[in-house]
């Protein structure tokens, strides 16, 4: 009789700690979408009159010369009959040697290890040749200043500069496949997405797995509209973190790059708007958005 009352112990026991597993937990939307536009939580829309205060700018590769402090550009814009925007450019044009312009903040709360959760900004290229990127870190300041590109897990990219290997990018967003591995989106007819145009702000939504990989997770999948997208589709499946840390993503990052003085990219701005963050897999549009799209 001991014994089965031993078992049942340990059957109990297992159940328990199953329950408490990466995988366990319960956010509404996490397996299936939904839809809820009320559930969103804002990072920033920029309305504020101290709207930059929450963010870290950062220059941590400023090889300008002759020497600039601080070169690069970040600022508010306020639309017409609208609303105002964040407007990144990595220096002014015609400067080079600011090759990690970094600007971050926190957001309203971390993405645990084990949940799943959808970024949601919307985005609108300045003008090209330029090179910026876009994600989460699971970094805190100081290791953010110092990993720079490492300190990104998922990340968006938006360039339309040579590669190292002789390949040229052509201004298509493209998302991280592994550590300096990127690929292009989809289109809406199911070839590969057209150029981002300038001018034309695009909605942005990035359901965001943060199990870990063993558990299927450090991955994200991406749905757009605007420009070529009249509607909201899905044009990435299965994106791979960067770094695949497995840790809380607690901060929004960008970063832009000048390029090298002998070989500068351009300096051409993105613009960020309406960043906001919700648990589970949400594909609504929040509330709080009142810019057309």
């Amino acid at each position: 009789m001991r014994a089965m009352y031993l078992v049942a112990g340990i059957i109990l026991a297992m159940a328990a700690l199953a329950g408490c597993g990466v995988n366990s937990v319960d956010v509404p939307g996490e397996k299936q979408p939904h839809q809820n536009a009320n559930s969103w939580r804002v990072v920033d829309n920029f309305e504020q009159p101290d709207a930059l205060a929450q963010w870290y700018i950062r220059d941590v590769d400023n090889q300008t010369s002759p020497y600039i402090a601080q070169p690069q550009v970040a600022t508010i814009v306020s639309e017409a009959g609208c609303c105002r925007h964040y407007l990144k450019k990595a220096a002014q044009d015609g400067v080079t040697g600011n090759r990690k312009a970094l600007s971050y903040r926190a957001l309203p709360t971390a993405v645990k290890v084990g949940q799943v959760s959808t970024l949601f900004l919307r985005i609108n290229v300045e003008a090209f040749p330029n090179n910026h990127s876009f994600g989460l870190s699971n970094l805190h300041p100081v290791q953010i200043d110092t990993a720079n590109y490492d300190a990104f897990e998922p990340m968006l990219r938006i360039t339309d500069k040579p590669e190292s290997d002789g390949s040229i990018n052509n201004g298509t967003l493209m998302v991280s496949t592994g550590h300096k591995n990127y690929a292009r989106i989809g289109g809406a007819e199911n070839g590969q997405a057209d150029p981002l145009v300038p001018g034309t702000w695009y909605a942005i939504w990035v359901v965001i797995n943060n199990r870990p990989a063993q558990a299927g997770g450090q991955t994200f999948d991406v749905y757009m509209r605007g420009g070529e997208f009249s509607h909201q589709q899905k044009v990435y499946s299965g994106g791979l973190f960067r770094m695949q840390r497995a840790q809380p993503l607690g901060y929004f990052i960008t970063i832009a790059n000048t390029g090298p003085a002998e070989a500068p990219y351009g300096n051409g701005g993105v613009r960020y708007d309406e960043i906001y963050l919700s648990a589970g897999i949400n594909l609504a549009l929040p509330a709080e958005v009142k810019a057309p799209l």
